[in-house]
């Protein structure tokens, strides 16, 4: 079992930045590939960011390409997602999930493991 918790959401006026941070525990962290998924209200969860588990490889949705910056840091089990340039739209529930593998993984339905979820609000 791997447990993932999530931290530093919140309310940010559009244009602003936030940094988010999910901390992995249970398994050895850097065998897994990391993705960052967001949820809005009414809508389906969908793909943000992946990356691989050494970190070499990253992927982007094309909504956030050139905005947000996905990393880790598996000396702390811990992986990150800038947000930079932030709007209104990007309001939702981030989750993070991990799954065993070597490359980055893009569906829902390729992650074992998920987060609580943190919000991110951003105002207009």
């Amino acid at each position: 079992q791997v447990q993932l918790v999530e931290s530093g959401g919140g309310l940010v006026q559009a244009g602003g930045s936030l940094r988010l941070s999910c901390a992995a525990s249970g398994r050895t962290f850097s065998n897994y590939a990391m993705g960052w998924f967001r949820q809005a209200p009414g809508k389906e969860r969908e793909f943000a960011a992946a990356i691989s588990r050494g970190g070499a490889s990253t992927y982007y949705a094309d909504s956030v390409k050139g905005r947000f910056t996905i990393s880790r840091d598996n000396a702390k089990n811990t992986v990150y997602l800038r947000m930079n340039s932030l709007k209104p739209e990007d309001t939702a529930v981030y989750y993070c999930a991990a799954r065993s593998g070597s490359a980055y993984y893009t569906y829902t339905q390729d992650y074992d493991y998920w987060g609580q979820g943190t919000q991110v609000t951003v105002s207009s």
